[in-house]
């Protein structure tokens, strides 16, 4: 294994884009939709993109990358078709101590970018440690078939679950035998099958009262 494997939290962080294409497009979705501030570096860009500029959801820097953009970047990505660009971006986030991602070229990435299955907060991520993108999709469209909204559902309900406890004053090293009672008892499989009463009486068995899906599926958690 290459790679050191790491969820990164990029909510409000400034991050680069080299490239408005096809690449950079997909890219660009991904942080926006993990809170990043982005903004592109391009002479052309996707309608995508451009619509996005438009709204203010990115910033749009409509010329070639230049020395300096990395200034106050947090994350780099160079999704360029030009090689020399593209150096050019791994170099500056070099000498910046700015993590950076070269499209399709391993060697000049601080990090790969995995193949991404979300179910609500649940996210699961394959990566051939930039081997093989091609397989990385073969397994993820495979794994798609397996996980269900209903692992969304069951991952809400046990946070809701946890907080709850949490506000008891309950150890949390007490928590990991009753979560895994519950799932081992089938409460995935409840869920998928939309068996609610079931879940509820699994839940009054390890929890007790007030432990119920109608209640805890309402509660915002952290509240």
């Amino acid at each position: 294994m290459k790679y050191y494997p790491i969820n990164l939290d990029v909510r409000n962080k400034n991050c680069l884009i080299a490239g408005g294409g096809a690449v950079g497009t997909r890219k660009a979705l991904t942080l926006l939709q993990c809170g990043a501030n982005v903004t592109i570096v391009s002479p052309e860009v996707s309608e995508k993109l451009e619509k996005l500029a438009l709204s203010g959801d990115v910033k749009l820097v409509r010329r070639g990358y230049a020395p300096g953009d990395l200034k106050g970047m947090f994350l780099a990505i160079s999704a360029s078709d030009n090689r020399t660009v593209n150096q050019m971006v791994y170099e500056d986030a070099v000498s910046c101590n700015v993590l950076c991602n070269v499209a399709d070229i391993p060697d000049a990435c601080h990090f790969t970018l995995p193949s991404v299955i979300t179910r609500g907060d649940l996210t699961i991520t394959i990566s051939s440690s930039g081997k093989s993108p091609a397989l990385s999709r073969k397994l993820r469209i495979e794994l798609e078939k397996i996980f269900g909204k209903e692992y969304a559902e069951c991952l809400q309900l046990m946070g809701a679950i946890r907080t709850k406890l949490l506000k008891k004053s309950h150890d949390p090293d007490n928590h990991r035998h009753l979560f895994r009672n519950i799932l081992d008892k089938g409460l995935v499989e409840m869920i998928k099958y939309n068996n609610i009463q079931a879940v509820n009486e699994l839940l009054f068995d390890v929890f007790g009262k007030g432990y119920t899906w109608e209640l805890l599926m309402n509660t915002k958690q952290g509240n």
